[in-house]
């Protein structure tokens, strides 16, 4: 039976917030020319705030959320394509990358 009603409060430790500011800067970056992608600039500006607080819980709104979890599983995705067809040093530094994405992903937005 599905959830009425999902809580979009998190606990972010120490690394895990180092991770999503540096993942949402990374995501701004790309997406920040083009005007298609406002809404989803403004997302990501806006978790990256909620995220730099001090405070122990962050509440996301159900489309921050969503936007995050969404292109957490995109670029976890992308890396498997890319450690698959890489040599050994690279995939390596990928190896690290893709172990955060997927501990955060499974630790906070998984259904």
């Amino acid at each position: 039976m599905k959830k009425l009603f999902k809580n979009y409060t998190y606990e972010f430790d120490k690394n895990e917030r180092k991770i999503i500011i540096n993942f949402c800067k990374q995501a701004i970056k790309q997406l920040d020319g083009d005007k298609q992608y406002f809404a989803d600039v403004n997302s990501f500006k806006s978790i990256m705030n909620k995220v730099n607080d001090s405070s122990d819980e962050i509440k996301l709104t159900k489309d921050e959320s969503r936007r995050l979890s969404v292109q957490l599983k995109e670029n976890i995705k992308h890396i498997e394509k890319q450690m698959k067809n890489s040599w050994f040093l690279k995939k390596w530094l990928y190896k690290t990358v893709f172990n955060q994405y997927k501990s955060l992903l499974e630790d906070h937005f998984s259904n």
